[in-house]
């Protein structure tokens, strides 16, 4: 297993890592039912994968991790399962502070958070005051999310300031919205990935993926390691980002 490790970083260029990564961590229920389980126990699971792609991560020197942990639809999932979600969350940031500080790694939260439970508000602010200064890797939990919630609340926001005369609707870009946006400090998404086989975005950062680079695995969330993370990365970096431009202008 390490030799193979080795190949495949050998196979990334370090000058050419994506700036930002996204993942949808899907497949926890699937691979808990494979094996018998609850769906709960493969949650549980699940967080051995959010710790090895946060730490990989920020050894191969991404400077913005993004994780879709919990969307504004998951709170119709069964009590159970989202009470379980909910305690492992607050677990995994008291467990991962440590490793998060010795990483120089900042902790950032986009989405609806007031909808979060107040002891799972309060933890995570915690750790995001107690990261505030790390600055080698932003790693962003989109909690309560879910992208056209965001994309509706920027439009209300900018069309206030519109009838107050604070801006102009000449003045609206692309900027502007950025500036609204949950992820205001993040530069766009360059590679995207989703785990369990399941093509598509499930109203995960649909303004902020507009070119980036798309990568579908079949391997569900609890057994993606390291190796799998590495995977994706060199596909992204075989691939031709044009930006609407030709090869040639490009070449």
């Amino acid at each position: 297993m390490l030799e193979i490790k080795m190949d495949l970083l050998k196979d990334i260029n370090p000058n050419k890592l994506p700036k930002h990564v996204a993942i949808i961590m899907d497949g926890n229920g699937r691979w808990a039912k494979q094996k018998g389980m609850r769906r709960t126990f493969g949650h549980e699971n699940g967080t051995k994968s959010v710790k090895d792609v946060v730490e990989t991560s920020a050894e191969l020197g991404i400077e913005n991790l993004t994780l879709y942990a919990f969307s504004t639809e998951n709170w119709n999932r069964p009590k159970l399962e989202v009470q379980t979600l909910m305690k492992l969350l607050v677990s995994s940031l008291k467990k991962e502070i440590k490793t998060m500080l010795d990483n120089n790694i900042k902790l950032n939260a986009i989405g609806n958070l007031k909808t979060l439970p107040s002891k799972v508000y309060k933890e995570l602010f915690d750790v995001i005051d107690a990261t505030k200064d790390n600055n080698k890797m932003t790693l962003t939990l989109a909690l309560s999310y879910g992208s056209r919630e965001e994309l509706l609340n920027t439009v209300k926001e900018i069309s206030i300031k519109v009838k107050n005369n604070i801006i102009s609707p000449e003045k609206i870009d692309e900027s502007i919205i950025n500036e609204h946006l949950y992820t205001q400090n993040l530069p766009d998404v360059d590679l995207l990935i989703r785990t369990s086989g399941e093509k598509r975005i499930s109203n995960f950062l649909l303004w902020q993926i507009a070119y980036a680079e798309l990568y579908f695995t079949d391997t569900l969330w609890p057994d993606f390691t390291k190796q799998h993370l590495y995977k994706a990365i060199i596909e992204y970096q075989k691939r031709e980002r044009r930006f609407g431009k030709t090869s040639e202008q490009l070449s």
